[in-house]
């Protein structure tokens, strides 16, 4: 499927959130399996609930009710990675009556974007970081270094599925509505 995906022309990152898995479990599988040792990863489906827009409704609430119990009422803005993190922060977003940001992943390093200039912005307010799924950190600590960097104060992040037993993120609360790791 990774072969098939970059024949599409999907990049590293691009395959990574299409099936779930981290840049590290990317780059074993589309150097062969037997370059190097193969990293410890768990794959998430998700489609179940991606296919469905009263699904994804559903679990927005979820997350909303997650932030709010976090937060209170003073987050400004909801930002969604994309492209898996955007349907759920439009709807915890509208669920909590916030401006919703979009930051896009770009070519090059994992983790590497930018914030839409199309949607909310971030300078000078209280923001909440949605994505899908949590495998390595790195895509949503570099999403917390760009959003620092736009003069956001980062509050919490917040991910469908953290694939880690880490509470925090670069000194920034990190919740998962579910908990997968490796044992």
């Amino acid at each position: 499927m990774v072969g098939n995906l970059r024949k599409e022309g999907l990049n590293s990152q691009q395959i990574a959130d299409e099936m779930s898995l981290s840049q590290d479990t990317i780059a074993w599988l589309l150097a062969g399996s037997t370059a190097g040792e193969k990293p410890q990863d768990v794959g998430i489906g998700w489609r179940t609930i991606g296919v469905r827009p009263q699904r994804i409704a559903a679990i927005g609430a979820i997350m909303a009710d997650v932030v709010a119990e976090e937060c209170g009422d003073s987050i400004d803005t909801i930002v969604g990675i994309s492209i898996n993190g955007v349907l759920f922060a439009n709807e915890v977003a509208s669920q909590l009556g916030c401006e919703v940001a979009i930051h896009r992943n770009v070519d090059g390093s994992p983790g590497k974007g930018s914030l839409s200039n199309k949607y909310g912005q971030v300078a000078g307010k209280r923001i909440v970081i949605i994505d899908d799924v949590l495998s390595t950190g790195v895509t949503m600590s570099r999403t917390i270094q760009s959003m620092r960097e736009a003069g956001a104060e980062v509050s919490l992040c917040t991910v469908l599925v953290n694939k880690t037993v880490r509470n925090e993120i670069d000194e920034v609360p990190l919740r998962g509505i579910i908990r997968v790791a490796v044992v």
